[in-house]
C-alpha cells in the first residue's frame, strides 16, 4: 500500500491580525489631538478669566475687571472639560459618547459665556461704585480688551475636541490592569511580615537588616 501524501498546509489568513494596527495607530492620533485640543482650548480659557476684559475710570481713578469677576463660567467650564478628557480612559464604549457630549456642551457654554461677558459693564460699574463707596456709581471711558475672544477660542477647542471624542472615543485605549493598584501583592508582603515573631525582627535589626524590606 502507498503512502498518501501529506496534505498541503493552509495558508495563515493575515488579514484579521494585520487590519487591527492601523485601526489602532488611527485610534492614538485622534486620541492624541483630543487631549491637544483640550489642554490648549482649556490653557486659553483659564488664562483669559485672569486677565483684564474691561476698564475704565471712576472720577480719578482708575478701575479694571477681570473676566473672572464678569462671569465665573468660562473658567468653571474649562475645568469640567479638563475633567471629561481624563474621564474617557476610565470609561468605554457608550459612556465616551456621553463624556464627549459633555465636553462640547462645557466648550460651547465657555464660548458663549465669553462673548456675553465681551461687552459686559455691569461688573465695571460695580468696581467703580466700590472705590468711590457710592451705590449706583458708573464708570465712564470704558473699554474693553481681547481677551474675551481669546476665551471664546478656548471654548471652541474644547467643543472640537468633545466632538472628536464623541465621533471616535469608542476605538480609543482604555486604562488597563497595569494602571490599576497590584491588590493582590499588597496582602502577600503584609502577610509575610506579620508571620515574623518579634524576635526574628530584634534578629534582623541586630544583623542591621531592615525587616520591613522583606
Amino acid at each position: 500500500m502507498s503512502a498518501e501524501a501529506p496534505a498541503d498546509p493552509v495558508p495563515a489568513d493575515p488579514g484579521p491580525a494585520a487590519a487591527p494596527a492601523p485601526a489602532a495607530r488611527a485610534g492614538r492620533r485622534t486620541l492624541g489631538v483630543m487631549l491637544l485640543l483640550t489642554v490648549l482650548g482649556a490653557v486659553l480659557v483659564l488664562t483669559a478669566a485672569g486677565r483684564i476684559w474691561a476698564e475704565g475710570t471712576a472720577g480719578t481713578l482708575e478701575v479694571s475687571v477681570t473676566g473672572g469677576k464678569i462671569s465665573e463660567l468660562p473658567a468653571g467650564l474649562a475645568l469640567v472639560a479638563l475633567a471629561a478628557a481624563v474621564a474617557v480612559f476610565a470609561v468605554r464604549g457608550a459612556g465616551r459618547i456621553a463624556v464627549g457630549a459633555l465636553t462640547v456642551l462645557a466648550g460651547l457654554g465657555a464660548a458663549a459665556a465669553a462673548a456675553a461677558g465681551a461687552g459686559d459693564t455691569a461688573a465695571l460699574d460695580a468696581e467703580a461704585a466700590r472705590k468711590l463707596a457710592l451705590t449706583g456709581s458708573a464708570a465712564t471711558g470704558v473699554g474693553h480688551t481681547g481677551w474675551p475672544w481669546v476665551a471664546l477660542l478656548g471654548g471652541l477647542l474644547l467643543a472640537l475636541a468633545g466632538l472628536l471624542t464623541a465621533r471616535y472615543g469608542r476605538g480609543w485605549p482604555a486604562m488597563g490592569s497595569r494602571y490599576e493598584a497590584p491588590a493582590g501583592k499588597a496582602p502577600a508582603k503584609r502577610r509575610t511580615a506579620a508571620a515574623d515573631s518579634p524576635a526574628d525582627l530584634w534578629k534582623a535589626l541586630d544583623r542591621g537588616e531592615d525587616p520591613t524590606a522583606r
